[in-house]
């Protein structure tokens, strides 16, 4: 197992109950359904390649490039894709509003995603065991 990749997936699944339980207590009322489907969206996908992540954990035994890469493109697609739509929820609340680059943000992030998959892909296609 690989230590590195543990250590930010516990902090990462962390992260993710902390925002969730925010997302379900914290913004009720607060922003519209529309926004707080946008957060559940965030939150989804954030869970999702957290467990990735604790899956590549279990993988990387074979210190494989195309693990490396898959672990560096969940990583950058959790705060790509789901940062820019936990901050588009909430941008009215937190004076935000200007920040319009922000929508393109998120699918360079699901792209980030699936370079991740690809990369899990060919690490198993190579895995020799």
């Amino acid at each position: 197992m690989n230590k590195q990749i543990i250590l930010v997936a516990s902090l990462s699944g962390l992260l993710a109950v902390i925002l969730g339980a925010f997302g379900a207590h914290g913004l009720e009322g607060k922003i519209s359904e529309y926004h707080i489907g946008t957060w559940k969206t965030a939150n989804q996908y954030h869970f999702y390649h957290t467990f990735a992540l604790l899956f590549l954990s279990t993988f990387s035994r074979a210190k494989n490039a195309s693990i490396r890469l898959s672990f560096i493109a969940f990583v950058l697609g959790i705060l790509l894709f789901s940062g820019s739509l936990y901050l588009l929820s909430v941008r009215s609340l937190i004076g935000l509003e200007g920040w319009t680059w922000l929508g393109p943000v998120t699918p360079v992030g699901g792209l980030f995603f699936m370079i991740g998959w690809i990369g899990l892909f060919v690490a198993a296609v190579r895995n020799r065991s």
